[in-house]
């Protein structure tokens, strides 16, 4: 009886008032949009948001990933699918399964070669892609295959044709997109229907930063029909009628006589921790379901969650790109501990998050780095999303606690830092201002403060290795060899600024603590990039430690000086304290370089132009696809030139982002876990802070809103009309604005008032209105 009342109530969410409204959000999410060069996690469309089960088709996942980090998956100009992977996470991914009839195949065979293993070819026109739910029709087999997930247990339906040699290959011990190579496997049928194992993997990152950890990824799993017959495989060879393997390559086949559509369906209770947390999951979460009832479930989840933010408006398009850019942000970090709270730490060992009421406070996750995401990510999630922020910070805090420093990005609790830098301190002092407080505070700014100041025994996988170099120069020095140690870095300047900015978050939370010798040094930290402005040429240059700076200086060379960037790109990652960069350039200067790289950078969709690569735009004088430049367009706000904030940020949303597999985010850029979408949300709702939230009293700035109407559930429980009259694709100048009917004469508001809810009103033309918003600039130091 317990199942027909969950179905009933989950009928009910569609006639809820409120909810019929949302009903319509999931049709506007396109999971295909940039989904070539998409990164591993992308195309996950069986998943809830935040899923540890996120299921997905994989058409080159066993080809592994030799950068680590790159494009694999699923690639829409792929045409084959090798199987269905069930983890899909920073540098985590395994356990595939696939259904084929015919003679037996246990590889997954060549991308380019028809026949040479298990993979079927697939028409996308057969494929449907929602949120919450994958199908396709194998071609080479007649198999329909479907997927959904509740947040740790995976569902595959396959519907075979008739055949005497139908299959499902179990591959178990085989690389799988970001997850390195593979150290140990093992399946085994439990009884007739019922099978576990374990996959444990050694990615690429892990070791380098982590290099004494693993990732192990285990499973518990129910088959809804006896198989006639069970096989094994390992990377030896393959085993009839033996129902176990061991070991690299290992995996299982069971075999079937099929009739016509006959269904047989699959659960797949995941953990991360041991086989009996994966059973433990798959009883809490998916006893008695079955696979269109967990369908429903999942949708309804994405329903509630993506309705949060209710847009209304004409262009069809627009929608697409918010709510998909909202459902891969919803999407990104996955959920890595069970269903009674034990999460996985350090060299396989199982920690236990703190109980309150019978359950679990909070999710610990796995979390690529916060690098460039707390511009948007966290935004987003402070604004009506709070607990997904929340598990965030509780999970760094736990990990301090465990090791003692925060991880960059993590899997399992291994550090796998993306790009040797650290801003968990940076997202944490904003939860704070942010008024994310279900923590232990004081905890929280000790690990603030050591994640800034910190630097004896810093693990390597805890980033900015260089920081006692910064705390002695003031800024990180540069050294000439690609590494980063305690003497300076290559990427000097870049660690530089960002390591200010985060001193100034860390500087404003012991000032709201009442720290004020504190606050004192971090807020003499935080000028750190003023030693790098040379006033000669304007622009950020690396310095070496005896104070002169570098020579044969290329403004456009990405890499020395510059992670992922370069000095033209890097000069304006000031967002601590855009007045004082506004005041050293001088504010003609400023706004007229600024608009002449965005009239520049336009011609090339705001990046790398229509080059297939995350790192096509790095030689750019403006690059979207990556994360130094995200704030950029948002500055012009700061020096009196609100309404050319409104314009690019508005071209950006329309020219830099797409609603095709191709142009989706630019062209195959880079969408780390849902920050690009994110940007893009905020942005077209006009909100965003360069600073991250990261103030002692927060602001909004006001750019341009895309839609007539959005509707925003706030994460206090209150409600925000945003209102754009006029609105349309040449009218993107704000005229005027009020804010529960009172005029606003500025393009910003603190934070605390807009959380208040109500009715914010633009008024929209075609043209600038060069006298609103510029009564007072936003507030640049606190």
């Amino acid at each position: 009886m317990r199942y027909i009342r969950s179905f009933a109530f989950l009928l009910a969410a569609f006639v809820l008032p409120g909810s019929i409204m949302a009903q319509d959000v999931l049709k506007y999410v396109d999971p295909n949009i940039g989904t070539a060069h998409s990164r591993w996690f992308f195309y996950t469309p069986a998943a809830v948001p935040g899923g540890m089960a996120k299921l997905a088709p994989s058409t080159n996942g066993h080809y592994g990933n030799a950068t680590g980090w790159q494009a694999v998956g699923y690639d829409t100009r792929q045409n084959s699918i090798e199987g269905f992977v069930h983890f899909h996470e920073w540098q985590v991914g395994g356990v595939s399964f696939m259904p084929t009839t015919g003679p037996l195949k246990v590889k997954p065979g060549a991308l380019d070669t028809a026949g040479s293993g298990y993979r079927s070819n697939f028409n996308r026109k057969n494929e449907v892609a929602q949120p919450g739910y994958y199908k396709v029709l194998l071609d080479d087999y007649n198999i329909t295959a479907e997927l959904t997930a509740t947040k740790r247990v995976g569902f595959h339906r396959y519907t075979f044709p008739q055949n005497d040699e139908s299959h499902i290959i179990l591959d178990i011990g085989n690389v799988q997109g970001e997850s390195g190579a593979v150290t140990d496997a093992e399946i085994h049928m439990v009884d007739d229907t019922h099978f576990e194992g374990f996959v444990i993997t050694y990615p690429k990152y892990l070791k380098i930063y982590d290099p004494e950890g693993k990732v192990a990824m285990f499973f518990y799993g129910e088959i809804s029909k006896k198989p006639g017959s069970v096989g094994a495989f390992t990377a030896k060879g393959i085993n009839q009628n033996t129902t176990s393997a061991k070991g690299k390559g290992a995996g299982l086949f069971l075999n079937y006589k099929t009739s016509k559509n006959e269904a047989i369906e699959l659960k797949v209770g995941l953990s991360y921790t041991s086989v009996n947390n994966a059973k433990e999951n798959l009883a809490a979460e998916a006893k008695g379901l079955s696979f269109n009832l967990a369908k429903l479930a999942a949708q309804t989840t994405w329903r509630q969650q993506l309705g949060k933010l209710y847009v209304e408006g004409k262009n069809e398009a627009d929608k697409k790109k918010f709510y998909t850019g909202l459902f891969h942000a919803l999407l990104g970090r996955g959920t890595a501990s069970d269903v009674n709270g034990a999460y996985p730490t350090h060299g396989g060992h199982i920690g236990q998050m703190d109980y309150a009421q019978g359950k679990p406070k909070r999710n610990f996750i796995n979390t690529d780095a916060i690098w460039g995401a707390f511009w948007n990510l966290t935004q987003l999630w402070s604004l009506s999303y709070p607990e997904s922020y929340s598990d965030f910070v509780h999970t760094q805090l736990q990990l301090y606690q465990d090791r003692g420093w925060f991880g960059d990005g993590i899997a399992n609790s291994e550090y796998e830092s993306g790009v040797g830098t650290n801003f968990v301190g940076l997202a944490i002092a904003a939860a704070y201002q942010a008024g994310i407080r279900d923590y232990d505070i004081n905890l929280a700014y000790e690990a603030v403060k050591n994640n800034e100041l910190g630097w004896k025994n810093r693990d390597v996988g805890a980033g900015k290795m260089d920081t006692k170099a910064f705390l002695e120069h003031g800024y990180s020095p540069f050294i000439d060899e690609n590494k980063t140690d305690s003497t300076g870095a290559y990427f000097s300047a870049s660690h530089t600024l960002e390591y200010s900015f985060s001193a100034f978050a860390a500087a404003q939370m012991a000032k709201k603590l009442g720290k004020l010798d504190d606050y004192k040094k971090f807020i003499s930290y935080s000028n750190g990039w003023k030693h790098l402005y040379n006033p000669t040429n304007k622009l950020i240059q690396p310095k070496r430690a005896d104070g002169s700076f570098i020579d044969k200086f290329n403004p456009l060379e990405p890499w020395r000086g510059f992670q992922e960037g370069n000095a033209v790109q890097y000069t304006f990652y000031v967002p601590q304290n855009p007045a004082a960069l506004i005041n050293a350039l001088g504010k003609d200067y400023f706004n007229k370089n600024l608009n002449n790289i965005f009239e520049k950078s336009e011609k090339d969709a705001f990046g790398g132009g229509k080059t297939i690569d995350a790192f096509a735009g790095i030689t750019a004088i403006y690059n979207h696809g990556n994360q130094p430049n995200l704030h950029t367009s948002w500055l012009f706000n700061f020096s009196g030139n609100p309404w050319l904030t409104q314009k690019w940020t508005r071209r950006i949303c329309d020219e830099f982002y797409g609603t095709e597999p191709i142009h989706g985010y630019g062209y195959g850029q880079d969408e780390d876990q849902g920050q690009l979408g994110s940007w893009y949300v905020m942005s077209a709702l006009g909100l965003f802070d360069v600073k991250g939230f990261t103030d002692a009293k927060p602001i909004v700035e006001l750019g341009s809103p895309m839609f007539s109407k959005a509707s925003v559930k706030l994460g206090n429980g209150k409600k925000l009309v945003i209102v754009a009259k006029n609105n349309s694709k040449q009218n993107y100048y704000v005229q005027s604005a009020t804010f529960n009917g009172k005029m606003l004469n500025n393009c910003w508001l603190y934070r605390d008032d807009l959380m208040q809810g109500g009715t914010l009103t633009f008024v929209m033309g075609n043209k600038p209105n060069k006298a609103w918003g510029t009564k007072v600039p936003p507030p640049s130091v606190q």
